[in-house]
């Protein structure tokens, strides 16, 4: 009985990065005798234990057999005679499939190493073709390791593509989508994981509304970048930039997939795209599962964001009722997640990457003015019913209304147009 450590651990180890989590491989033994041993047995398809003391994963070697379409179509074989170097041929990438012992030494009989050092992200055999979240995981693998160099390479590129034109991809459930998904959405650049996933066709399949965008046009005078799928991408990796939680770069994602519906003749503008998004939006986060608070600022965000852009040259009734639609009188968190996406569609933008955005400090003082106003003072003077919420609104206005009064007008950025002004 021999066990080693496989995967992530030892491939981030040998970039100098720390590991997320350690896992091991377990090489001739019996599930029998694992139990003896104090592992507590956690695998539900395959034989997986949790160390005694380390509650680190073990998992029995194993190979698999490809019975039935999807990621759930496979027989695993665990058995003392299934050596080390079966097991890590059933891996996905190269740089996955190196092993060290308890010693140390490293156990590297599919070139890992080498793809280490070239930068490069390579299937380990022709078995990568029969488990469809390898295009996923091959996709997050590369947003995550591009800011080192990564890419990958063509022979890995053109089995995805056939695992796509077979329809495997097409087998994908959406909780494992999303988990990918999401997960990509919090790296450094997450827009690799999308053009990765559109360079092999999977985008078109996985989020076929967000492929749409693609060589869709917006007016260069506003969008240098013209194309709405690149400014989409930019828009998330903008978020990213920011340190932005997943809920803003889920909305920033999504935002513009009105966009992809716009009739051809009315290129390069999207006028009411913000309103043919809301829709797609809630089918797409319908359809992965994405929870419920991503989804509802999603929604907002999609449905609002140019009126947000514009907030400066709204009068007082038209900004308050703004500000109630954002939740700014009621739900401030859910506020400031609003204006952070508002921000990264702003400076998803070529060239204005480092812009200023005025409307944030704009509208956080206008909700502040309009929080002033309260319902238990209109009580007090013995109003009831509808009259209340009609005083309280009405009183609200004015104190916007004055509150904007004082207020100079802002001098330009230098930064050029908001981006609400593009519709």
């Amino acid at each position: 009985m021999k066990r080693y450590l496989v995967g992530g651990a030892v491939r981030d180890r040998l970039l100098g990065l720390p590991p997320a989590e350690r896992d091991w491989v377990v090489v001739g033994a019996t599930p029998d005798e694992m139990r003896a041993a104090g592992y507590q047995p956690v695998g539900q398809d395959f034989p997986v234990f949790l160390h005694p003391e380390t509650r680190e994963e073990h998992a029995l070697a194993r190979t698999e057999r490809k019975t039935a379409p999807g990621y759930r179509g496979f027989v695993f074989h665990a058995d003392p005679d299934v050596s080390l170097e079966d097991d890590l041929r059933r891996r996905d990438l190269t740089i996955n499939a190196i092993a060290q012992d308890e010693d140390g030494k490293l156990i590297d009989p599919y070139g890992g190493c080498a793809d280490l050092d070239a930068r490069v992200l390579r299937h380990v055999s022709a078995a990568f073709v029969e488990d469809p979240v390898r295009v996923l995981r091959v996709a997050r693998l590369h947003a995550r390791f591009a800011p080192l160099g990564f890419r990958v390479a063509d022979e890995t590129l053109a089995l995805m593509r056939a695992m796509v034109d077979g329809g495997e991809v097409d087998h994908l459930v959406p909780e494992r989508v999303w988990k990918e998904m999401s997960r990509a959405l919090m790296l450094e650049r997450p827009s690799v994981f999308f053009e990765t996933l559109r360079a092999c066709g999977a985008l078109a399949r996985i989020l076929p509304e967000v492929d749409a965008l693609f060589g869709v046009p917006q007016r260069a005078d506003y969008h240098p970048e013209v194309d709405t799928g690149v400014h989409t991408l930019m828009c998330v990796d903008a978020a990213a930039r920011a340190d932005a939680p997943l809920v803003v770069r889920y909305a920033a994602l999504v935002h513009d997939l009105g966009k992809g519906v716009t009739p051809r003749d009315e290129w390069p503008s999207h006028k009411q795209h913000e309103h043919r998004g809301v829709p797609l939006v809630a089918r797409v986060s319908e359809r992965l599962r994405v929870p419920a608070l991503l989804r509802e600022v999603a929604v907002v965000h999609t449905r609002e964001h140019l009126n947000v852009h514009r907030a400066r040259e709204l009068k007082a009734s038209t900004l308050h009722d703004l500000l109630e639609r954002l939740g700014a009188l009621r739900q401030p968190d859910r506020f400031a997640l609003i204006l952070q996406a508002c921000e990264a569609d702003a400076r998803g933008r070529l060239g204005f990457e480092d812009s200023a955005y005025p409307q944030t400090d704009y509208l956080r003082a206008a909700a502040a003015i309009a929080r002033g106003p309260k319902a238990r003072d209109i009580l007090a003077l013995g109003h009831r019913g509808a009259a209340v919420g009609a005083i309280l609104r009405s009183r609200r206005i004015e104190a916007l209304r004055r509150w904007m009064a004082r207020q100079r007008p802002s001098p330009s950025s230098g930064d050029g147009p908001d981006p609400g002004a593009t519709e």
